[in-house]
């Protein structure tokens, strides 16, 4: 009997010191202090062509007042039990209130930059409340049929594709994800919620160039590229997902830094993909817990690079309404 205490209480102190150090690894987190003065706040002026309004994750409203696309449109940001531990499904609450908050009455396109479920679950329900077109891959397709959304509202892109709405032209061009457990594979059938996270695969990952006017944006959520993708293309702003580098090497920064800012001469980078998206939109964003994230380092990495290179960095809080040209430098050195 005694061992058997013994065994026991043992086993409860293991658990014990085992559960506190996950809860002290989830509560780890990066500083925002030591990046505050990145933060752009200033709403854009009466004259600004173009506004951007960053809604967490990779989730970008660009609008010029006539026409309005969305990326991603992920809102409903299931907690970490639900995705470890459960099944996941769009929020229908939560998007209604989100598009509101954030203005959105209607929208030419939704456009999920691949199909994993941090960028893709909500997308089709956004299609649905704003008309849009959902538009990406055929494991996105099928993410919407799998929502019953009727096939004249969704598109299949190929990499080099170009779509114009309004006035904006958006250029998808086949990226690559970022390397992590849940890299790579295709959703071949109809893919109805509830379902596990893992079940919604990468499908295509998409860089978007996106063209108004003489202005261009590029878009790389997925912190992932293919070797040349970029190449002959130009972009004056570029939001760049850093989200699933993890720990990096100053060498993957360098080359993720030389195939899309140096490839396309982007003069001000705004990081997107840094917050913890197991946490609700509508409470402060954080970044990722350091174990599972990065951003401390990449920001570090971005800001001397940026100033080594007369690129702006920025960052935008939730909901922050944005010209991403204002005060952008004229050129680079």
């Amino acid at each position: 009997m005694r061992i058997l205490r013994w065994l026991a209480g043992t086993v409860l102190v293991v658990l014990l010191l085992a559960g506190g150090g996950f809860v002290y690894v989830l509560n780890d987190l990066p500083d925002l202090r030591q990046v505050s003065s990145l933060f752009q706040r200033a709403a854009p002026g009466p004259r600004a062509e173009l506004r951007v309004t960053f809604l967490g994750v990779s989730t970008l409203l660009i609008e010029d007042g006539e026409t309005a696309i969305m990326t991603d449109g992920f809102f409903t940001r299931p907690g970490g039990r639900a995705v470890f531990l459960g099944k996941v499904e769009p929020d229908r609450a939560i998007i209604a209130r989100s598009l509101e908050r954030a203005g959105v009455m209607t929208l030419a396109a939704v456009i999920p930059v691949h199909s994993h479920y941090d960028h893709a679950l909500d997308s089709p329900e956004v299609a649905r409340l704003t008309g849009a077109l959902l538009v990406g891959s055929t494991s996105t397709a099928n993410i919407g049929r799998g929502w019953g959304l009727p096939e004249r509202q969704i598109k299949v892109v190929g990499n080099g594709e170009v779509l114009s709405f309004g006035r904006f032209r958006v250029h998808f061009i086949t990226g690559r994800h970022a390397p992590s457990p849940f890299t790579g594979g295709e959703i071949d059938a109809p893919l109805t919620p509830p379902a596990r996270a893992n079940a919604y695969l990468e499908g295509t990952s998409y860089a978007l160039l996106i063209e108004h006017g003489d202005r261009s944006l590029l878009v790389n959520a997925s912190a992932g590229f293919v070797p040349g993708m970029l190449r002959g293309r130009r972009a004056d702003v570029a939001f760049l997902g850093i989200g699933t580098f993890g720990r990096p090497r100053e060498d993957d920064l360098e080359r993720y830094w030389d195939e899309t800012i140096a490839a396309t001469g982007a003069r001000r980078v705004i990081p997107v993909h840094w917050d913890n998206f197991f946490l609700p939109l509508d409470q402060p964003l954080e970044p990722m817990p350091r174990l599972l994230g990065g951003f401390d380092l990449i920001m570090a990495f971005l800001k001397a690079r940026g100033e080594a290179s007369g690129v702006d960095v920025r960052l935008m809080e939730a909901w922050s309404r944005i010209d991403p040209f204002d005060g952008l430098p004229a050129t680079r050195p």
